[in-house]
């Protein structure tokens, strides 16, 4: 399961305040007349002008230009007419030859940009931007155990998408993003020079987890990247042979060049412009309103398309030749298997795709689930990713189905692979309602999949079987997570299966089987 208990606590606890001022707000509405005999309308209109005032003055003369960026990028995320202007220019997105300029308002992630004459080295984990600027410009933060006089601006980046997340983020390399004069850079040579700009980001901390692959990884490089149309060259920092080898089809589409590993590789790669860190919209997904184009999770699908189909078509012309070959073989079977084998291969129906779990999470009762489904008039194809499993394979699995069934966890992350409009139809565990809905649930629906969250009672679950009646840990998960993650993980994820009520479940079942019947029908009169 994901690694979000803190982060969205910290969530709930920003709607909860969120309520609050809603409701302050419209006590305001309501009871006007009050507030205006405690407050005088020229005495409020006074103390608004010099709040403006303090606010704009303080913000040029005193503060530095990242604490000014700060302030901005709370207006621009803020509600109202101030939200709507110039709403899909994030921060940083215009800036002059010469500077970094580091967007530091997300709790998810820092994101800076460096423009102009821009040089690695990865033996100092650094990043030099050089520039014609005179050494007596304004300097920004800057350690006192550097020489002020060589540096015009200090920054530090983790490129990671889980700034909020300190334990993960101890764990991830840290960049040194410094802006010197011209003059420094005689002794600094490019060994490589791009004419196109450079991604800097790490994948480090969860990579090794589908979920956090795709939520921290793709999705965000995604995000950031594909507004240069393949023009980019991604740098990557605890750079993993591995990771490059199972996404570089994803790869290919969002970038014409090759990965460089950042620490591994010693040479000075020099860039007209790099962006060092990932934007991250919310879960496993684009949000339109921030993108050119209004871009969506969608498009982000359509790049995977694009990536897996060659590959997945390749893989059906081998599965059609070994069974032509297996046929040829029972050519001595009677005539009632080979009319049911013919019957099987030419009736449409459709297909349900089963993401099975080994050990915590499983469905005992699979093969009754698969028995059940068939007899609907499902065709059953029982997928068990494993680390090593093709992805492509995966793809051609899910992207031919029309519904989705597996239990919550990281594998559901595969629900991307879905084509909008499909069924997607969500296990859920006891204690892990919040999270199912938050993490694949509304992710599902933004991506056009028709959701259904199956929440399971406490006599379908494992630990119905370990706990008493009146435990909470059945009868008030929600109470039970207030205790921890660790605790609830130990509970809740680590040592709970599932064992369907097959009767209760049918009925999502057949919801299922009818709308795929029409949507099929539909298709085949157009």
């Amino acid at each position: 399961m994901v690694q979000y208990f803190r982060y969205h606590q910290l969530k709930k606890g920003e709607h909860h305040h969120a309520g609050e001022d809603e409701m302050l707000s419209l006590m305001s509405a309501t009871s006007s007349g009050y507030f205006r005999r405690s407050r005088p309308k020229l005495f409020s209109l006074l103390i608004l002008s010099l709040l403006s005032c303090c606010l704009i003055l303080g913000a040029h003369l005193f503060c530095s230009p990242s604490a000014f960026s700060l302030l901005y990028s709370f207006g621009v995320e803020s509600d109202g007419v101030t939200a709507n202007v110039n709403a899909k220019a994030s921060l940083c997105s215009s800036i002059s030859n010469g500077t970094i300029c580091c967007d530091r308002s997300s709790i998810r992630s820092d994101v800076c940009v460096m423009k102009g004459d821009v040089r690695t080295n990865s033996a100092s984990s650094s990043i030099f931007l050089y520039t014609s600027k005179s050494t007596d410009a304004v300097i920004k933060n800057v350690s006192s155990s550097v020489d002020k006089d060589e540096e015009l601006q200090h920054e530090k980046v983790k490129p990671y998408t889980r700034k909020w997340e300190t334990s993960v983020m101890d764990t991830i390399d840290e960049l040194d993003l410094i802006v010197k004069t011209e003059n420094f850079r005689n002794n600094h040579h490019c060994d490589v020079k791009h004419d196109v700009p450079a991604v800097f980001f790490s994948t480090g901390g969860y990579t090794g987890n589908v979920y956090h692959e795709f939520n921290d990884g793709l999705l965000p490089l995604y995000i950031t990247s594909q507004h240069f149309n393949k023009k980019v060259v991604f740098v990557t920092l605890e750079y993993h042979d591995w990771w490059i080898m199972k996404y570089g089809d994803i790869l290919s589409h969002l970038s014409d060049y090759p990965a460089i590993d950042f620490s591994g590789d010693k040479r000075t790669h020099c860039f007209p412009e790099a962006i060092v860190g990932l934007r991250i919209h919310d879960e496993l997904t684009v949000d339109p309103s921030l993108m050119q184009g209004n871009k969506s999770v969608v498009d982000f699908r359509n790049v995977l398309d694009r990536a897996y189909l060659p590959r997945v078509q390749s893989l059906l012309k081998e599965e059609e030749r070994l069974a032509q070959e297996k046929l040829k073989q029972k050519v001595h079977s009677s005539s009632s298997e080979i009319r049911k084998e013919v019957q099987d291969a030419t009736l449409k129906r459709p297909k349900l795709v089963i993401l099975s779990r080994n050990g915590s999470r499983a469905i005992t009762n699979e093969d009754l689930l698969v028995k059940m489904a068939e007899e609907i008039g499902f065709r059953v194809e029982v997928v068990r990713p494993e680390r090593t499993t093709e992805l492509a394979r995966i793809y051609g699995a899910l992207n031919s189905s029309e519904v989705m069934i597996g239990v919550h966890g990281a594998a559901m992350t595969h629900f991307l692979f879905m084509r909008p409009g499909s069924v997607f139809i969500q296990v859920i565990p006891l204690g892990t309602e919040w999270a199912a809905d938050a993490y694949y649930g509304e992710p599902a629906r933004k991506l056009g999949l028709k959701y259904v969250g199956y929440q399971i009672l406490p006599r379908e679950s494992s630990l119905y079987d370990k706990y008493d009646r009146n435990d909470p840990v059945l009868r008030d998960p929600e109470s039970v997570s207030e205790k921890g993650w660790q605790y609830t993980k130990s509970i809740y994820l680590d040592n709970q299966n599932v064992r369907l009520n097959l009767g209760r479940f049918q009925k999502r079942l057949l919801r299922a089987y009818s709308y795929t019947i029409a949507k099929m029908n539909r298709r085949s009169h157009l």
